[in-house]
């Protein structure tokens, strides 16, 4: 049954508290900021770049994702940070 159905028939709760489409988003956006791992989506919107610019950075600081297909939080913010990542790491994760 859709939610619009369920409220048609309930009109006593036609007040429910839904949760809008901007809070919704807000609230993956502040999750973001926690998560210790990101999907590369989560990612690009994390570092506020696009596909082209993000895969540029992470080549050039030497940034990969593991083995599950995630990229380090951590890692991210080091990049944003302008950090070098030692050489020794690199040659590792190659």
């Amino acid at each position: 049954m859709g939610k619009w159905k369920y409220l048609k028939q309930h009109k006593h709760l036609k007040y429910t508290s839904m949760i809008k489409r901007d809070e919704l988003i807000t609230m993956r956006a502040i999750a973001i900021c926690f998560k210790p791992f990101l999907k590369p989506e989560e990612a690009l919107i994390y570092c506020n770049l696009g596909r082209t610019q993000f895969a540029k950075k992470c080549e050039e600081f030497g940034l990969y994702k593991n083995n599950v297909g995630y990229y380090k939080r951590e890692e991210l913010d080091k990049m944003l940070s302008g950090e070098a990542m030692s050489i020794s790491k690199r040659a590792t994760k190659m």
